[in-house]
């Protein structure tokens, strides 16, 4: 048994990961192109149906819980009936909700995607519509986030904040996870769509290469990553790169090039970065390096791809891609 298998199949179950951020309930609206309209130049959709799951905070939270770890779930929910469809989804996931906060006057962000074909062919994503929560973040509401957060990492062994700007995660719940890991030893993980500068002096991040582009102004190179990872006082970061694999920059450490596994034609990459940083966390959770961690996370984001939606990764499936990965490397090249 590989290392890593050794790991998931004995360690993974008696983690808890604390996911603290921004909940999103992410609908698949699927219709067949029934003709056009003659009020405008426009397709006419006839709906099929309609899919909801977890996105965001909520989908890393179903990815740690998928792999057989406790996932506890921090952040805001609305009482409206996607809020509704997402807990009921939540639950049967096994993610803990005790420590969501939920309130009527909240709506719950919502990110529709709309997939159209014709009979017989597949749907592609013509448009996505979000549904934003407008509704100001009360005093009161960021101190029950606070208090759910102490409460919640009592027995943390990680802490992750998943950020999509939706204001969950300001800089005092952000700088009470920062207080908790300093005193627990825990690791503290960041994956922030808009605002990494924000998120300074945690344990490491898990940006995509256009989130770190963006910040270093289209400039990417492994020392620019290595400075980056430095003016953020992180002892490590992993750039996630698509079908081009990782790069870790790791403080005292040559940056580390991971090459991506399995298809470098993903089906779908929604919630991809999700699944990644939950799988980091539950590696560091573990007690492996952050290079370790950055593989087996790896892995998982080569299944996930592959998957039509925002998907989860399972146990089986993670074992028999490294078991699948190990067999190739073994055979020597021609």
């Amino acid at each position: 048994m590989s290392e890593f298998a050794r790991i998931i199949e004995n360690h993974f179950s008696r983690k808890r990961i604390v996911i603290v951020g921004d909940s999103v309930a992410d609908q698949f609206l699927r219709g067949t192109i029934a003709r056009v309209s003659r009020e405008a130049p426009v397709f006419i959709l006839r709906h099929d149906d309609t899919e909801t799951f977890p996105g965001g905070a909520a989908n890393a939270a179903v990815n740690v819980a998928s792999l057989g770890a406790t996932a506890v779930l921090i952040g805001l929910i609305g009482t409206d009936s996607n809020g509704e469809v997402l807990l009921e989804k939540l639950r049967d996931a096994k993610v803990d909700c005790a420590y969501l906060v939920s309130a009527a006057h909240l709506r719950t962000t919502t990110k529709v995607r709309v997939l159209a074909g014709q009979h017989y062919a597949p749907r592609q994503q013509v448009i996505r519509i979000d549904y934003e929560n407008q509704a100001e973040t009360d005093e009161s509401l960021k101190e029950k986030l606070r208090a759910n957060l102490s409460r919640a990492a009592e027995n943390a062994d990680a802490i992750v904040v998943s950020d999509y700007n939706y204001g969950v995660a300001d800089e005092k719940l952000v700088e009470l996870a920062r207080r908790i890991s300093a005193e627990k030893q825990i690791p503290l993980l960041i994956d922030s769509r808009f605002r990494l500068k924000d998120f300074a002096n945690a344990t490491t991040a898990t940006p995509n290469q256009d989130e770190v582009e963006q910040i270093l102004g289209g400039n990417f190179s492994f020392a620019d990553c290595d400075n980056l990872r430095a003016q953020l006082g992180l002892e490590a970061l992993l750039v996630t790169r698509g079908n081009k694999g990782m790069l870790l920059a790791e403080k005292d450490r040559t940056p580390l090039e991971i090459k991506a596994v399995g298809s470098t034609e993903p089906v779908d990459v929604t919630g991809a970065g999700d699944t990644v940083i939950a799988v980091y966390a539950l590696g560091l959770a573990c007690g492996l390096s952050f290079a370790d961690s950055a593989r087996l996370a790896n892995y998982a984001g080569g299944i996930v791809v592959m998957k039509k939606g925002t998907a989860s990764v399972q146990t089986a499936e993670l074992l028999a891609a490294i078991k699948k990965e190990s067999k190739e490397s073994a055979v020597p090249k021609k």
